[in-house]
């Protein structure tokens, strides 16, 4: 079959894609920008910009079937919950069915046809009551938290939380019934069957109602480490790190704790798998039997190290740069000109130590923006390399000073380094 995957560069869109095309279908993926999956049969669509069923028109020529998987979790600078699940999601299924495209299986959410607590649940199941208004072959699937080997959201946190020597717990949590990526894809690719059943829904949902302090056990032992002191969290500092995720969201990254999860989180994600089971004869793997067939191996381990770790250096990063800058301009600003006097660019002391702290105050600017982080730490990089070259030639002496002003530009080199190396989300 010509199969349209839309939101291909997401968790279950990627590991969708590489099943269908092990079956031989010819797939091609639809993501918002190329970087999300550069390689094989690609197309960028931005569903904000899809305005009218003509902007799908070239995209649908010949397709089969398409399988919508596009979502997000809050509104954000790159992102519109209701851009994508709604308008754009309704704009893309009238173009199917104006296309004649045989069937269109959707990836809504568990639990929005029961409540809508936040923007995401709400324009979800507005993208739901659009297809199945529609004159096709549709099928609604409503999962859980997924969880499988690839990490992305609230795959990734359990991973990380995990690595925690004491499990900070959320108040007000649901539980979860969380669902296999494998038990998810293996459904889809029953649904493309032709004598599948069409125009239901189905909630995705493993065979345990678990806390999130089980979820984590759980991952923490197959991580092999030993139970951790879970420690509940006050409200107000739980809604501080929503609050505090909400801002790095408004700075393009893409953090899994903001406001709309912590509504979300409340209600939890569960729902009755035997409909699923009935339509498709599915046995769902429970968490535990899941990951005992995977070993971990020491790159998980690494990842759940690191995951609290990469935040923390892209907050500290900008904060550095920034503040350095500052400091030059206004209490450091004599140490810096003093640093000049005396050297072959004594003269122009005042303007370069000006030039270097408005470099600094950009480059931090840079690396906090998600969408110019990358530039930002090139940048740093090459700031490294210019004040180490430069202070060499101009105060070698600088090298043998009890506080090490030139040795350290070393370990902050390398920190960027690190940062380059972890920068990428999916």
């Amino acid at each position: 079959m010509r199969i349209l995957v839309n939101g291909a560069g997401g968790l279950i869109g990627t590991a969708l894609c590489a099943r269908l095309m092990s079956e031989g279908h010819e797939v091609i993926r639809a993501v918002r920008s190329a970087e999300d999956q550069p390689k094989f049969s690609t197309v960028v669509v931005d569903m904000a910009d899809a305005r009218g069923a003509d902007y799908w028109t070239p995209v649908l020529e010949g397709v089969d079937t398409v399988v919508n998987c596009a979502g997000v979790l809050q509104d954000s600078v790159r992102e519109h919950t209701w851009d994508v699940h709604a308008q754009g999601a309704a704009v893309l299924f009238r173009a199917c069915e104006r296309m004649g495209v045989q069937r269109v299986i959707h990836f809504s959410a568990i639990g929005v046809d029961r409540g809508q607590p936040s923007t995401f649940s709400a324009t979800k199941l507005a993208g739901d009551e659009v297809l199945m208004g529609l004159d096709l072959d549709w099928v609604v699937l409503r999962p859980s938290v997924v969880l499988g080997r690839p990490v992305f959201g609230a795959s990734a946190l359990f991973r990380g939380l995990a690595a925690l020597p004491v499990l900070p717990v959320m108040p007000n949590t649901g539980r979860l019934q969380v669902v296999q990526l494998d038990d998810v894809v293996d459904t889809v690719v029953f649904l493309l069957r032709p004598d599948s059943p069409s125009r239901i829904a189905l909630d995705l949902a493993g065979p345990d109602a678990l806390t999130m302090k089980e979820v984590i056990g759980q991952y923490r032992r197959w991580l092999g480490w030993k139970a951790a002191r879970a420690i509940p969290l006050p409200g107000p500092l739980a809604r501080l790190l929503y609050r505090l995720g909400d801002v790095a969201s408004a700075l393009g990254w893409r953090p899994p704790v903001r406001t709309n999860a912590a509504r979300e989180i409340t209600r939890g994600a569960t729902g009755d798998p035997g409909p699923w089971k009935a339509a498709t004869g599915i046995e769902p793997q429970d968490l535990a039997a899941a990951l005992a067939a995977n070993p971990a191996t020491v790159q998980d381990r690494w990842f759940a190290r690191l995951y609290f770790i990469k935040p923390a250096i892209f907050a500290v990063l900008p904060f550095f740069w920034i503040v350095t800058g500052i400091i030059s301009l206004t209490t450091g600003w004599q140490s810096g000109i003093a640093l000049l006097i005396g050297t072959a660019v004594g003269a122009l002391a005042p303007p370069l130590v000006v030039a270097g702290a408005v470099a600094d105050i950009v480059i931090g600017t840079f690396i906090a923006f998600r969408r110019t982080a990358r530039v930002g730490l090139w940048g740093a990089l090459g700031i490294c390399v210019f004040y180490a070259v430069a202070g060499t030639m101009l105060r070698p002496d600088l090298w043998s000073e009890p506080l090490g002003p030139l040795m350290k530009i070393l370990p902050i080199f390398l920190l960027h380094l690190v940062a380059l190396a972890i920068l990428e989300e999916r």
